[in-house]
């Protein structure tokens, strides 16, 4: 697996471009820092040579002063690099963060469905922490242990050309050894990474399902696959680590042999009093030093191979587009009924198994309708089709006599509203649940809203207020409560038309009670329809549409219907309709 370095380029300029005066200052505090290593050694000979020629103790003072000063100026832009880096890298990770969540959110919802969200949770935050060190130092510290190498080697051939030209060989061989070697983990890595995604996808679904899988008896089942899990990724890990070693065997056998020769090459130069104790000592020191960017290089190389399987990783991620298209904008009115028409809607999850049949109705502009089927008939397929979260094989949706196509994705969710039985809340204040976190609402109109419809008594049992926070996954709120809340969010939106998933069957009497009263409120004026799981429920539908098989089974006024004793809708309300439908 190869990865190319436009790749990385691109990467990195994009996340780092909103940042390049931070950037350049981190640019120049680390090779300001590496300019001081080549320097001081320079310091430190002159003062071995001072010392050996018996000058004078005010110049081995300066000259040690000097070479202390440079020290501590070094490690303090060392540490001022180090923060900055990290900084840069928060930064630009968390930048990264939001554009593969916002990417993830946009996929269509079969790309949801087939993972779960413990692997989502593994390649955002995952695979962003993983570039940390990629944002923050890596490219400058291999263009700094680049430079730092080259003053190494300019410092070499001022001694001796035979010894520069060595070393620079010597160099030259080390990187293209390097860079021979930098791919190899990468296939590695990858499988690992995707591994701990599959890890933690079943880790989260299992702590999801904790109550079912004890009633059960299931745990020692879960334990095992969490065991083989786990086995997995050891193995990988493994794998991965033993190929890095590799790396690490190359730079460090050329390092031993570099070391060797240079001891070789300076003794017989101080041997043949060509060089003094300073110089050589000034060599020894380079010798050591040359070892810190080579092991440095070595260190960032085994870096970009765990980043080369996260970018492979990304571009997998990033390549999967939704079909939803965005339109060039409808501008449906506000304040408003829409009228929605199906036109020979046909539509399958799976192609071999289709949901919904050449339907086609229409719900004229603040009429309702009850929409009646057995599970799996298509009633939720119904709400997703006019959202776009999926898209219609074939066939069209209109509003207001316009294809929901042309509309702009925020335009038709804001147009249309879905309240569902299951309603989604957020470890949040209520305002924050109510608004969806904009700060823009005023809390006079939330009140306003609340008091129109008649949820004042639900609104002053909260015990903070607007400010009451809600636990993760709502359970301080009943499922009537999590409903009055949703009702409120619809309101705010002032829509043209509500889906509304009936759920009053869950509710005690005294919250149904206040549940009813608003769902009144909430369709003056309004296109709506219901998905019905109670007569009750269908006396506010003025046409009743009954799902069979994909298609339409009985489609006409609710009334006229009920009058009809050979309709199927009259047999349901005879029968009882909980008991067939549900």
């Amino acid at each position: 697996m190869n990865i190319s370095l436009r790749q990385y380029y691109d990467i990195l300029a994009r996340y780092l471009r909103p940042q390049k005066l931070r950037f350049a200052l981190l640019s120049l505090l680390v090779f300001t820092s590496i300019g001081m290593q080549v320097i001081n050694p320079q310091v430190m000979r002159q003062f071995i040579d001072d010392a050996t020629h018996g000058k004078s103790l005010h110049i081995l003072l300066m000259s040690a002063l000097l070479f202390v000063g440079i020290a501590i100026c070094q490690q303090i832009l060392s540490v001022s690099a180090a923060y900055v880096g990290e900084y840069v890298a928060w930064i630009a990770t968390n930048g990264l963060r939001e554009d593969l969540a916002k990417h993830c959110l946009y996929l269509d919802m079969q790309f949801h469905h087939e993972k779960s969200p413990g692997e989502f949770i593994e390649r955002i935050e995952g695979d962003s922490l993983e570039f940390s060190n990629f944002f923050s130092q890596m490219v400058l510290r291999v263009a700094g242990n680049i430079l730092l190498l080259t003053g190494i080697l300019i410092a070499m051939f001022r001694v001796d050309m035979k010894l520069g030209a060595f070393f620079t060989v010597f160099a030259i061989i080390t990187l293209l050894g390097l860079n021979m070697v930098r791919g190899i983990a990468i296939p590695f890595q990858k499988a690992h990474r995707d591994a701990a995604t599959d890890f933690f996808g079943f880790l989260e679904e299992r702590l999801s399902g904790t109550e079912d899988i004890r009633s059960s008896g299931a745990v020692g089942f879960v334990l095992r696959r969490l065991f083989e899990l786990m086995t997995k990724i050891y193995r990988l890990w493994r794998k991965s680590a033993l190929t890095q070693i590799y790396v690490r065997m190359t730079a460090g056998l050329l390092l031993m042999c570099g070391i060797g020769v240079a001891f070789v090459l300076g003794s017989q130069l101080f041997h043949d009093k060509i060089i003094t104790i300073g110089v050589m000592y000034m060599i020894i020191h380079y010798t050591g030093l040359i070892s810190q960017p080579i092991r440095e290089l070595t260190q960032q190389v085994e870096s970009l191979q765990n980043i080369g399987a996260t970018v492979e990783r990304m571009g997998e991620l990033l390549r999967q587009n939704s079909t939803i298209s965005e339109g060039e904008g409808a501008n449906w009115p506000v304040g408003i009924p829409l009228e929605i028409e199906f036109k020979d809607i046909s539509f399958a999850y799976h192609e071999d198994k289709p949901v919904l049949k050449n339907l086609s109705f229409k719900v004229e502009p603040g009429k309702i309708l009850g929409l009646l089927g057995r599970t799996g008939s298509g009633k939720t397929t119904i709400a997703r089709l006019i959202f776009r979260l999926y898209e219609a094989q074939s066939g069209d949706i209109l509003l207001n006599g316009d294809s929901i196509k042309r509309a702009t994705l925020d335009e038709l969710r804001h147009r249309v509203a879905f309240v569902t039985q299951d309603v989604q809340l957020f470890q949040a204040s209520v305002r924050d649940n109510i608004t969806f976190f904009n700060k823009d609402i005023p809390d006079e109109t939330i009140i306003e809203v609340i008091n129109k419809l008649e949820l004042a008594d639900w609104f002053e049992s909260l015990p903070e207020g607007l400010n009451t926070r809600l636990q993760t996954g709502g359970r301080s709120l009943s499922a009537g409560e999590a409903q009055l809340l949703a009702f409120t969010r619809v309101f705010l939106r002032n829509p043209g038309l509500v889906i509304l998933d009936e759920a009053s069957s869950r509710l005690d009497p005294a919250t149904e009670q206040m549940v009813e009263r608003a769902i009144n409120h909430l369709l003056e004026n309004r296109t709506a329809i219901i998905v019905a799981h109670r007569l009750g429920t269908l006396k506010r539908a003025d046409d009743v549409l009954v799902l069979e098989h994909g298609g339409i089974g009985e489609y006409g006024n609710r009334l006229e219907l009920l009058a009809d004793e050979n309709s199927h809708f009259y047999t349901l309300h005879q029968t009882g309709l909980e008991e067939v439908m549900v």
